[in-house]
């Protein structure tokens, strides 16, 4: 079979073989030397069961179909046991469906021949261990029984032999099997029913026990006495394959369908839905703003462990008024975009980097793309902020082990789902799972059941979905798609205006109707605090926060000025005079470092904070009329003070004023977060390339190729990507070789094997020269021959 597969793809056209290594661009990366090479590649395990997972159920239905019959069928023959498994009769849909399949699969190598003779290609059926749910031939499931309970088993079924291809032979006539089955109790057919479908093993106890057929008892007694099932452990029966085929009436498949099935859900409006998603999307870089310059002027600490305090994430949440969930979301997107990083391993904190402030000088639109391609592909998963992994650790947000390899795949194959619906259609997410599973079977689990999940409600708040269906920025994100127009600009008409002003009330508050710009915003974050968020934010102003703007170098006069300017109604009485009497009062006190110092030039002033009861702990000493000496820090003997009710000043050992500014404080971190390119598929001039290289190389390999059979009394020898060939379709038929080989000397010996198996690099098989099991390194192993 591996002469003829590597004969078939010498007989395939250069186009051809330039469709195949486009479609599977691993099989040229390197190019090999000839195509005895490539077809050895295109048969590894590792490179099939790649091109597997890419395939959805109705082909690998196919596949399936063609490993469990006899190879080579005729595509008739195929077409006839697919059509007995549709759910409705095999009309026009399933005949074309089933063609392109089948082209399909020869332009991927996996199936090879013509229409009147198709085979799976080698390497497919070990890679498919369980087709459609069916168990292993009779001749592999009983192999490693002695001859004479093969004999035993083989007289109780009607026949005579010895050998496990002569009890496969009995099992694969449907009369002797529906005797046998009718010889059972309702109970041990029961039991056969429940392993029809797959999985075709199960587990009991004492499974190797031999029992006659006339003295057997139980229901897996009767059983295995009469080869229904089959031991394959202490504890493990299977279902063999022609059993199974019989109980499911020569069907291979349950039911078929050549059509995905279809996503449900809501019709939504268009433009309710896109605007919404823009509504989501300019509140989501809101929040990584608004976060980014919290975390300025008080970052959280970093944990042994490298991620967030639970205590840390529920401070953000209330700052950004979000759940849980959206606020690790918003922190672990920030910190993947390079925004946020931690400024050491040991005692550090998580604080904004440089890029931060390249980022925030960009319109929103351009904001948002950054942001949400980087969710789009970045490893690691918010979702699984707050669970626990196998050591029963808690997860926190940015923790070094939120990362899943397949996250991404997921997020681009779910958002990939909802672009098939369309931009009016908001599908279930069981509809999206149901959908997925079709198109990618062999990836099904509950893992990737949960990024789905996570998937679908992450994109609704980041801004990618509106009211559960994809927008078209959103769609603009997804590789392979139009992309004469950016997602920013198709997000810009939708977003908001920025404005410049606020209404002022006499209640100290500062009402903002909509989203301000930037600077506005950020003044207004250090001047006043939010009070409450919604269709419109209320910004109130009180000593504290007056005081922070001072801290920052603001006067009295800058910060009136500023007010004027950007309110749409006179600055308000009250908030003058607060705004005077916090600023008359700040800075009359100064706290340096002794620890720390209290200056004043009004000595009464600190005779009244020296005869102040809460004073105590500071550990106070007067220096002078006019200096108090503390054991505190600077920062604890400021903060205590104003808790006492001063306005203090902080000063430099210079006696300047110090001014605290929100971007001063900055780690180092990682630069913005590129995404990586997506990849679009090999370049045509390079296909080509591969191609005459690859045909070159076979035409030099032909003229010079060693023969099979080394002459008498040589030890054997051939090329490499021969000998593996040679090995693996030997461990397939379960015959010999005699193969050359290397001793630690490097003397060269030969032997002969049976091999068993091939993996990391290593042969597993039985010497029968030393008879004896050992492990060969295969780059030891010079050559193969057969043996006459």
């Amino acid at each position: 079979m591996s002469t003829e597969f590597t004969e078939w793809l010498r007989g395939r056209s250069d186009d051809q073989l330039r469709a195949l290594v486009a479609v599977r661009p691993e099989l040229i990366t390197p190019v090999p030397a000839h195509l005895e090479g490539l077809a050895g590649r295109a048969s590894s395990p590792s490179a099939i069961g790649r091109v597997l997972d890419r395939l959805d159920l109705f082909t690998l239905s196919v596949i399936e179909t063609l490993v469990v019959l006899p190879a080579p069928i005729a595509y008739r023959t195929l077409r006839a046991q697919m059509g007995r498994a549709l759910r409705g009769s095999a009309d026009a849909a399933f005949q074309g469906a089933l063609q392109e399949t089948v082209d399909r699969l020869r332009t991927l190598a996996l199936v090879y021949g013509p229409d009147k003779a198709l085979a799976p290609a080698p390497g497919v059926r070990e890679v498919l261990e369980a087709p459609a749910g069916l168990g292993p031939p009779a001749a592999e499931v009983f192999r490693h029984h002695p001859a004479e309970r093969l004999a035993e088993l083989i007289q109780d079924a009607g026949g005579d032999g010895d050998t496990k291809e002569a009890l496969a032979e009995l099992l694969g006539d449907p009369e002797i099997v529906g005797r046998l089955i009718e010889e059972v109790s309702p109970q041990a057919r029961s039991a056969l029913n429940e392993l029809v479908w797959g999985p075709a093993s199960g587990r009991v106890p004492n499974a190797r026990r031999e029992v006659r057929a006339a003295t057997a008892q139980s229901p897996i007694e009767q059983l295995l006495s009469r080869a229904l099932l089959g031991a394959t452990g202490e504890e493990t029966v299977v279902l063999p394959r022609e059993v199974g085929l019989f109980l499911r009436g020569g069907r291979v498949h349950q039911d078929l369908s050549p059509l995905p099935p279809a996503l449900d859900g809501t019709v939504r409006d268009r433009g309710l839905a896109g605007r919404t998603a823009a509504g989501q999307a300019f509140a989501f870089t809101r929040a990584v703003e608004e976060l980014c310059e919290r975390w300025s002027v008080d970052p959280p600490g970093v944990l042994r462990s490298g991620g967030l305090a639970v205590r840390d994430l529920k401070r953000a949440a209330v700052l950004l008024d979000l759940p849980e969930w959206a606020a690790g979301l918003v922190i672990e997107v920030a910190h993947a975009a390079g925004l946020v990083a931690a400024s050491g391993a040991v005692d550090g904190d998580w604080l904004p980097t440089p890029a931060y402030d390249s980022w925030r000088v960009k319109g929103t639109e351009d904001r948002w793309t950054v942001l949400a391609t980087t969710w789009l592909t970045m490893d690691r998963v918010p979702g699984v902020i707050g669970e626990r992994d196998e050591r029963d650790r808690l997860l926190n947000a940015l923790h070094p082990d939120l990362r899943r390899s397949a996250a991404a795949e997921v997020r681009t194959t779910t958002l990939g789902m909802l672009a098939v619906a369309g931009p009016e259609v908001a599908p279930t997410l069981e509809s999206v799972r149901g959908r997925l599973a079709w198109e990618q079977p062999r990836r099904r689990g509950g893992h990737r059941d949960q990024l789905v999940e996570f998937t679908l409600r992450e994109a609704e708040q980041i801004g990618v979905t509106g009211l559960g269906a994809i927008v078209g920025h959103g769609c603009a994100l997804l590789p392979g798609g139009d992309r004469t127009t950016s997602a920013g600009q198709l997000l810009a008409p939708l977003l908001p205006e920025p404005l410049d002003h606020v209404l002022l009330q006499a209640d100290l508050t500062a009402v903002a109707p909509g989203p301000l710009t930037s600077d506005l915003r950020r003044w207004l974050a250090l001047a006043a605090d939010v009070e409450s968020t919604g269709g419109a934010t209320v910004y109130r102003f009180d000593e504290r926060s007056i005081r922070r703007a001072l801290d920052a170098g603001q006067s009295a006069d800058e910060m009136l000025a500023m007010l004027e300017r950007h309110s749409a109604t006179p600055v308000p009485q009250p908030l003058g005079y607060l705004v005077t009497d916090v600023a008359r009062r700040h800075g009359r006190m100064r706290v340096g470092t002794a620890s720390a110092y209290v200056r004043c030039d009004d000595p009464s002033l600190l005779d009244e904070v020296m005869a102040d009861k809460r004073a105590l702990p500071l550990r106070l000493r007067r220096l002078a009329p006019t200096v108090i000496a503390s054991k505190t820090s600077r920062p604890t003997l400021v903060d205590s003070l104003r808790a006492m009710g001063y306005a203090p000043a902080a000063e430099s050992l210079d006696g300047d004023v110090i001014i605290t500014q929100l971007d001063v404080r900055r780690t180092d971190g990682q630069p913005l977060v590129r995404p990586p390119a997506t990849f679009s598929g090999l370049e045509a001039d390079v296909v080509a390339a591969a191609v005459r290289a690859v045909r070159a190389g076979d035409a030099a390999h032909q003229a010079r190729r060693a023969p099979v059979d080394a002459p008498d009394g040589q030890v054997p020898r051939s090329p490499a990507t021969a000998t593996i060939v040679a090995l693996r379709e030997a461990i397939r038929q379960g015959s010999q070789v005699w193969i050359g080989y290397l001793d630690s000397q490097g003397n060269a010996t030969s032997r002969i094997l049976e091999p068993a198996r091939m993996e990391g690099g290593y042969l597993t098989a039985y010497d029968e020269t030393r008879a004896a099991v050992h492990r060969f390194a295969l780059h030891r192993i010079t050559g193969i021959a057969d043996i006459n």
